[in-house]
């Protein structure tokens, strides 16, 4: 039998430096991330993550205040 549950559904975004991983389960879709997380969360467009247009320090500064625990991040490995 299928498992429709889809709270294991994990969405991952990239710059190419770094991977921005949003749990839409967990998101809250909060004001306060439309208001102090427009650099990353703009809930008018989608996919509702943006990785162009700001620096990467940039954007996980925005991931890190994410109240809710649905953003994270990791580097990406380089191909050096």
């Amino acid at each position: 039998m299928e498992n429709n549950n889809n709270k294991e559904v994990a969405l991952e975004y990239s710059n190419g430096e770094v991977t921005v991983v949003w749990k839409p389960y967990v998101c809250t879709h909060t004001e306060y991330c439309w208001r102090e997380l427009p650099i990353v969360f703009n809930p008018n467009t989608r996919p509702w993550i943006n990785m162009v247009g700001t620096s990467t320090q940039r954007i996980i500064q925005q991931v890190e205040r994410c109240p809710s625990g649905a953003l994270s991040y990791f580097f990406n490995k380089s191909a050096d």
